[in-house]
């Protein structure tokens, strides 16, 4: 490798190490902070599924740009502009309303970031020769030490200090996406209505649809695993412990993918994933104490890591380099988007009304309803 691509390489991995930085700090803390202010659960459900809800436009506006104008690197820092301006907005006020508007307006910016990352790695691949979960490792690296760093910060500053920590990460990331390249796939003029012929596919939405399915899982636990644990008496620090777990868990798994995973068809592999979600959320719904999570935690290396990686990899082979930021928005709108809407309204009224318990077998039913689809549609395909 010429040391220019290794300085591509080196800088996406910088990259994706502070924006995930941010999404840990987002995804662990602010939940907390919220929890701090007084807002209740439901609430708190609301205020998450408001950004996967404009996330759907988000990432067809932003997606769709990047196709037309063929530039990712420059919305890249225009959404971190934007997560810097919206976050630091929360510093003016405690109402609930004015926190939904506030959190909608920055989700609208964060939710492309990283269907956006991913097509850079997919795309710089081939210039410079480095799998996409060899570089996206850096991510999980970088969720890891700031969920755990993190929560060891809050805990002796309190968690006021949640947002000037992700007003930090954004300011870094913003000037680190200064220096990214861009990568153009095909160099013809992309036909929006090929893509839309593309999406009309029964394969293709049958497809998105067991994505929708275990994703509403997924985001379920995502939104309310830091409620469950502190209802139950955790610390901020065992809760940024059981992040760091999850996270770190990643890393030999997507390495092993990055390495071996060509291997192995994509599909059995998700089903194997949606298997493990399944298992994960059980014990998580008969968790006897909050300590019992971290070994639980662990099981993210199975499930999320297997998932994340296959599921891309899938999507590659039925949609064109054309349409590759248009293709992977409109994964994340399934994934982030319509999942987190479902994850946070339902959801959050399930964890209301029916407890933690009930919560996580509902997450766990749908994940084996995902995994029995997985593998009925390989059966389908591999006749055909």
């Amino acid at each position: 490798m010429s040391s220019s691509p290794k300085r591509e390489v080196l800088m996406l991995r910088i990259f994706l190490y502070l924006v995930y930085t941010t999404q840990a700090v987002v995804a662990t803390y602010l939940p907390l902070y919220f929890l701090d202010k007084g807002f209740s659960a439901s609430q708190i459900g609301v205020i998450y599924s408001c950004g996967p809800f404009i996330s759907i436009f988000a990432n067809l506006i932003f997606g769709t740009a990047s196709d037309k104008f063929r530039t990712i690197q420059k919305i890249m820092t225009l959404l971190m502009l934007g997560q810097l301006v919206m976050i630091s907005m929360l510093f003016m006020t405690n109402t609930f309303a004015v926190i939904c508007v506030i959190m909608l307006a920055y989700y609208f910016f964060q939710m492309p970031v990283n269907p956006l990352s991913d097509s850079l790695i997919l795309l710089s691949s081939r210039y410079t020769g480095t799998p996409f979960a060899l570089i996206r490792v850096f991510g999980s690296l970088g969720f890891a030490l700031s969920a755990f760093l993190g929560g060891q910060l809050l805990k002796s500053v309190g968690s006021p200090a949640t947002i000037p920590l992700a007003m930090s990460t954004i300011a870094l990331t913003l000037l680190i996406s200064l220096t990214l390249k861009d990568y153009q796939g095909s160099k013809r003029k992309v036909d929006f209505s090929g893509f839309l012929n593309l999406l009309r596919k029964p394969d293709i939405l049958i497809y998105f649809a067991i994505i929708f399915i275990l994703s509403v899982a997924h985001r379920m636990n995502e939104g309310f695993l830091g409620v469950t644990l502190r209802e139950m008496g955790a610390s901020d620090s065992l809760i940024g412990l059981a992040w760091m777990t999850s996270a770190i868990s990643e890393i030999p798994i997507l390495y092993l993918l990055g390495k071996y995973g060509h291997k192995f068809k994509e599909l059995p592999l998700l089903a194997i994933a949606g298997v493990m979600y399944a298992l994960r959320f059980f014990l998580i719904s008969e968790m006897p104490s909050p300590i019992w999570i971290i070994p639980i935690q662990a099981m993210h290396s199975v499930t999320f890591g297997i998932f994340m990686v296959t599921a891309l990899r899938y999507l590659t082979t039925i949609i064109p380099d054309e349409f590759r930021s248009s293709g992977q928005a409109v994964y994340a709108i399934v994934w982030s988007g319509f999942a987190g809407v479902v994850s946070g309204t339902v959801g959050g009224v399930i964890y209301q009304h029916y407890g933690s318990s009930t919560f996580f077998l509902t997450a766990t039913g749908l994940s084996l309803v995902a995994s029995a689809a997985f593998m009925v549609k390989h059966y389908f395909s591999r006749d055909h």
